[in-house]
């Protein structure tokens, strides 16, 4: 029943890896062992794949592409179209366009944002939600999660705007080792050029003026220029393209970012937070 209820989720993406690198392993000659070893895998492994009984793994794409790719890429092709097809589904229309993002403004006030996890972070995360997730599938969720971050390295430069609430740095995911090396992964990233990290404090309403009521926030500047908002709570999701409606979120981001602490304090307090002797 298990294996049949594994085939069923499989979805076209995974499908049509496996069997392409069955007809491949084939048309070389190879067993199921054979391709296994030069792999780095079992054969019962590279059987379970092409078989659908277990997905095709991002590693295993990787593998595939060196040992049975001849150059032509077409593994590697498939990996981000599979990843897309493992992610959350209310997740699934947005990811493309923060791919190709030329900017984004970014304000999370309960957890540090996807982008910004480190792996054991995000691991303690998915895990820990609910429903809970069979470790299967916490993997497919943190690799995900994981890849994303190809974002801040990408050739086309994309500008990351981020406010964290403090509440977010004060509270602890997994355990004080797991939260103390993603402290220390937020101040490494304030140190990239093209990432401007801010904490809006916790004491940021005593001025008379709080505008970060209304939870996390992503603002995304397209290819083309254009803007739209991305909103996603219990697990759906929003993408708003209403010129009026993102041009108040655009707004509001921009209050949020001016009551936050600026990118020097931020860091100082995120160091602190952290453990970090300067």
């Amino acid at each position: 029943m298990a294996r049949a209820e594994n085939k069923e989720s499989v979805g076209p993406a995974a499908r049509m890896a496996a069997a392409v690198a069955r007809k491949t392993r084939l048309k070389k000659g190879l067993t199921q062992e054979q391709l296994g070893s030069q792999m780095g895998f079992t054969g019962a492994a590279i059987s379970a794949m092409e078989r659908l009984i277990h997905p095709v793994s991002d590693e295993m794409l990787v593998q595939l592409e060196r040992v049975l790719g001849g150059g032509t890429g077409i593994f590697e092709e498939m990996r981000e179209l599979v990843r897309l097809e493992k992610l959350p589904e209310q997740f699934r229309g947005y990811a493309p366009i923060e791919q190709k993002a030329v900017a984004l403004w970014l304000y999370a006030n309960h957890v540090v944002h996807g982008l910004f996890q480190t792996e054991a972070y995000a691991r303690a995360l998915i895990a820990g939600g609910y429903p809970e997730p069979t470790p299967e599938r916490v993997e497919e969720l943190v690799v995900g999660r994981m890849a994303r971050k190809e974002l801040f390295d990408r050739k086309q430069v994309c500008e990351i705007e981020l406010v964290l609430d403090e509440s977010v740095l004060r509270r602890p995911i997994g355990d004080e080792e797991v939260m103390r090396e993603q402290l220390a992964h937020l101040a490494e990233c304030t140190r990239r050029r093209n990432v401007n990290l801010q904490v809006l404090p916790l004491d940021a309403g005593l001025e008379g003026e709080y505008v970060a009521d209304r939870g996390n926030l992503t603002v995304i500047e397209t290819t083309v220029h254009d803007h739209v908002t991305y909103l996603e709570i219990q697990g759906e999701s929003l993408l708003i393209t209403d010129r009026t409606k993102v041009s108040t979120h655009r707004q509001r981001y921009a209050k949020i970012r001016a009551q936050a602490l600026d990118p020097r304090r931020s860091l100082g307090l995120i160091e602190e937070l952290a453990g970090v002797q300067r």
